[in-house]
């Protein structure tokens, strides 16, 4: 008979490798490693060791290179932020995400992360989402661009734009490690939003404020809109 104080065994460390790149936006990145964090083992992976500064001017410390992160990972992620279009055509890093896509249980991301996985050719075939203001490069790969806080098809899991990182990353847990583990991390996170503006969207937002918000993400848009037809064009001839 097995004894009722005996302990449950505890299951596996996830492996967890996210992307580490200069002018990555930080909640993109915290949300998600903040959840699931509480489940495994997360590895911050840039091109070297070297510290790298997101777009909030907030430094990050990789902990793995591309050629030290593991080989079989549980999730790899990539985040989105003012670099973007920079990570889309750095042929290292996409070389780093193709390869670990290969063995990865999930490839995903949040934010503009998933035109950086569009660049690397690894949403082909499959529904993704993005910020609402990329939805539309995120299209110009040929990728099915649905605007919702996170999109599930089969391994690949995407989430919306930066705070859309905590709905994914729990999102992710519940797959992971089951409902009852991703509700104690909700609760533990005390991730209940009230919101002080009804601003957070396109279809609340006053429009002088959305006005604002194109004009601020203007130069990186233009940039990842030419990247996404260039690139997309060259694979179909």
């Amino acid at each position: 008979m097995t004894k009722t104080n005996e302990p449950r065994p505890q299951p596996v460390p996830l492996q967890v490798g996210m992307l580490v790149y200069p002018a990555l936006t930080l909640l993109d990145l915290i949300g998600p490693q903040t959840a699931l964090s509480m489940h495994g083992q997360t590895h911050l992976v840039a091109k070297t060791l070297d510290p790298v500064m997101s777009d909030s001017g907030i430094a990050i410390l990789p902990t793995a290179t591309y050629d030290t992160c593991p080989r079989d990972l549980d999730v790899l992620f990539v985040p989105g932020g003012m670099g973007t279009a920079d990570a889309m055509e750095d042929t290292a890093t996409l070389s780093f995400l193709a390869a670990r896509a290969r063995t990865a249980s999930y490839v995903t991301s949040v934010c503009s992360g998933s035109l950086i996985l569009a660049a690397a050719g690894l949403l082909d075939g499959y529904r993704a989402t993005t910020h609402w203001t990329s939805l539309d490069v995120l299209a110009a790969f040929g990728v099915q661009a649905e605007r919702q806080r996170v999109v599930v098809d089969r391994n690949r899991i995407t989430g919306g734009g930066v705070t859309a990182g905590i709905d994914f990353g729990l999102t992710l847990v519940a797959l992971l490690r089951g409902e009852t583990a991703a509700e104690l991390t909700q609760l533990t996170m005390e991730y209940d939003p009230r919101p002080p503006f009804n601003a957070g969207s396109p279809e609340t937002a006053a429009p002088e404020v959305m006005a604002l918000a194109r004009g601020f993400i203007e130069p990186v848009y233009s940039r990842t809109l030419a990247i996404a037809r260039r690139q997309h064009a060259q694979l179909r001839t």
